[in-house]
Formats: C-alpha cells, sequence, structure tokens
C-alpha cells in the first residue's frame, strides 16, 4: 500500500444535483429505491443503498439528491448499482415507465448491464458480475 495514501474505509454517500427534487424522488421510487427513514429536509432525499454492516454485510451506502436553484450541475457522470438479477430489475424499471438506453447485455470486462438516465441527465448502469 502507498505510505501517502488516505485510509479510506468505505464509500458513504454519492450525491447528485437535481432541479425538481419531487420529480426525482417519484422516479428513484419507482424503481424500488427505499428512502432512508428519517425527518424530511426540503430540498434533499437519501436512499439507502446495500446492507447495514456487520461481519461479511458491506455497510450502508447512501444515494443522495440535492435539489439545487439552478438545476442539475453540467457536465456527465454515471453511477453503478450492483443488482442481484440484471434482466429482473431492467424488467421492473420498463414497468416502472422508465426508458433504458439499451436492452441487457454482457460487457467483455465481465458484467451483465444496462443504462438509464434519471430526469436531470444523471446515466444509472444497473450491473452484474458475470459467474
Amino acid at each position: 500500500m502507498n505510505e501517502r495514501a488516505a485510509p479510506i474505509l468505505s464509500l458513504s454517500a454519492v450525491t447528485l444535483t437535481v432541479s425538481d427534487i419531487a420529480r426525482s424522488m417519484a422516479f428513484y421510487d419507482a424503481l424500488g429505491f427505499v428512502r432512508k427513514p428519517g425527518p424530511e429536509v426540503p430540498g434533499f432525499a437519501s436512499f439507502v443503498l446495500g446492507g447495514q454492516g456487520g461481519e461479511g454485510v458491506a455497510a450502508a451506502c447512501y444515494l443522495n439528491l440535492l435539489e439545487t436553484p439552478h438545476g442539475a450541475v453540467g457536465g456527465w457522470g454515471r453511477a453503478i448499482f450492483h443488482v442481484a438479477d440484471v434482466d429482473a430489475f431492467y424488467a421492473r424499471v420498463t414497468e416502472a415507465g422508465a426508458t433504458p438506453e439499451f436492452a441487457p447485455r454482457d460487457a467483455p470486462w465481465g458484467e451483465r448491464y444496462f443504462h438509464v438516465v434519471d430526469p436531470d441527465g444523471h446515466e444509472l448502469s444497473f450491473a452484474k458480475p458475470l459467474a
């Protein structure tokens, strides 16, 4: 290990800026994301990703949405989420009314995946490593 490397233990959260918090919350709710329990904060939402920690269980990570007065910050990025069954999740996404960029496919780097874009243009990739 690099002696100068920061001792990063895990990723706690990823925050995406959005132009309309209610619209974005409805989108992520429809995809089956689970909101983090707690008091409501105007212009902010948090969704739980992963487990709650413990032996052999990944610690929870959060997807946060932050409404900004100027809408989503420009630029491009992608968040990659691992799911148990890519094809089943693809069906759920399409049933929720979202339009994926392409049907699930196997990638040469060893994942089955597909992409969908949220209402603010954030690209979301749903994937599972191939056996």
